[in-house]
């Protein structure tokens, strides 16, 4: 089972490995910290190991004669250590406040030196601050009161133990996070492209299949994806050719009633028949354009809607027709702009057919773009709020089927606006009035 696991590249695998390697890069880390911490540590003076030095050096200069003792001192220094007479504790330059060292505490300072020896310790923290001096100091005195002291340069700096612990931890947790952030990053990426995908073909039927990667588990939602996907493609494409076929074979008897209608008699039944044929064929014009459409779409590109909607706006002040806007000046948005278009100018042909006082409304925030197409007409039953975007749908009491169209209008709008993967709403005002909202996805 363990061996399956490893094998194959699935969500649990990958899981399993981040928290090893997290594990590991923490440790080595931690490792190396404790490396470094080592000569960045401040431990106390009895743990360096320099009191055992320095008992024996001052065994040594203590049985020499006073004359030679700062020359000894000077023989016994060394990078390690830095050693120096003097004959008064004044003559060194230290601060006050030395720690007093028992020669009880280093078995080596007792049975050299004696208990009655007078030992100081200075810390680097006995200093002022940032004082280039700082360093470990130990201070002893001779029989005789002159005085030895004995510094190791390369304890002059380092790390509380509270530092330490706090940089240790530190670094256990920034490990954590790198891997878990690439680890992450490595299964996020899969999936956003994937959501990507998803959110195209909400938009465009026609996309193309989504590219497999990523772990065995988001590889095989991907693989049923682009089989639905492209089941959804093939209905859709069969569903289109099959209506369109069907509207086109239809003209052909329709022309040969408008001619055998010439021959009636009956002047009244003629002009009822031909008035009837004329609107079979305008629904027929109207169905074969909608499905045209829906096979040659529009590629999608980046343009000022806001611009848009001032064009259309325009195009209506030309005919008489005042149309208000409110909203910003400008608005970039990506998507099908002769879409768009056809959209608003439905809307707007409805509001100025149906209602008066038509206005374009542009608001949007980081995730949409709303257009609300508004007029202070009767509006529509509640009841039909959403039967008239039903294919050849038609309002008897508030739409005049004899005012112009055969109810694909909004049908189509609706198709146009989800293509793009957005959303066309009709809502009554509470003043009176219709509002359609375009919402359309950034």
């Amino acid at each position: 089972m363990i061996r399956r696991i490893l094998r194959r590249d699935t969500l649990s695998r990958r899981i399993a490995l981040t928290i090893v390697a997290a594990m590991l890069t923490s440790l080595v880390l931690n490792a190396l910290f404790v490396q470094v911490a080592g000569i960045w540590a401040r431990p106390p003076i009895e743990r360096t190991g320099l009191l055992e030095q320095i008992a024996a050096t001052v065994r040594v200069i203590e049985a020499a004669p006073a004359p030679l003792r700062a020359q000894l001192a000077d023989a016994a220094s060394s990078p390690m250590l830095k050693v120096v007479w003097k004959a008064q504790r004044a003559d060194f330059g230290l601060p006050a406040g030395g720690v007093p060292v028992e020669a009880g505490r280093a078995p080596v300072l007792q049975q050299l030196l004696g208990d009655e020896r007078t030992i100081e310790a200075f810390n680097p923290s006995d200093w002022p601050t940032q004082s280039p001096q700082a360093h470990y100091v130990a201070l002893v005195q001779l029989l005789d009161g002159s005085w030895l002291s004995f510094t190791p340069p390369e304890r002059s700096w380092g790390l509380e133990a509270n530092t330490r612990i706090a940089v240790i931890i530190g670094l256990g947790l920034i490990a954590t996070l790198l891997v878990a952030w690439i680890a992450t990053r490595q299964l996020a990426n899969p999936l956003q492209r994937f959501a990507n995908a998803a959110r195209r073909f909400g938009g465009d039927l026609r996309a193309p299949p989504i590219k497999i990667e990523g772990p065995g588990e988001i590889r095989q939602v991907i693989i049923a994806f682009n089989t639905m996907q492209a089941q959804i493609q093939h209905f859709i494409g069969e569903r289109t050719h099959m209506l369109a076929s069907i509207s086109h074979d239809l003209r052909a008897p329709l022309t040969r009633m408008r001619l055998r209608s010439e021959f009636m008699e009956d002047l009244d039944h003629q002009g009822k028949l031909i008035r009837d044929i004329e609107e079979m064929q305008s629904m027929i014009n109207a169905a074969l354009g909608f499905f045209s459409e829906d096979t040659h779409r529009e590629s999608t590109t980046a343009f000022d809607i806001a611009e848009l909607l001032q064009t259309i706006i325009d195009d209506y002040r030309d005919q008489d027709i005042a149309v208000d806007y409110s909203g910003p000046a400008h608005c970039v948005y990506e998507g099908r702009p002769l879409g768009i278009k056809r959209v608003i100018v439905n809307l707007l042909e409805n509001a100025e057919k149906y209602a008066q006082h038509p206005r374009i409304a542009l608001s949007g925030d980081c995730y949409t773009i709303c257009i609300d197409v508004s007029d202070e007409g009767p509006g529509i039953p509640e009841e039909s709020l959403q039967r008239v975007f039903d294919p050849f749908f038609r309002l008897e009491a508030s739409r005049n089927r004899h005012t112009g169209g055969v109810g694909l209008g909004l049908s189509a709008a609706r198709a146009i606006v989800r293509e793009q993967g957005g959303e066309l709403t009709l809502s009554n005002r509470s003043g009176g009035g219709l509002v359609a909202r375009v919402e359309l996805p950034l």
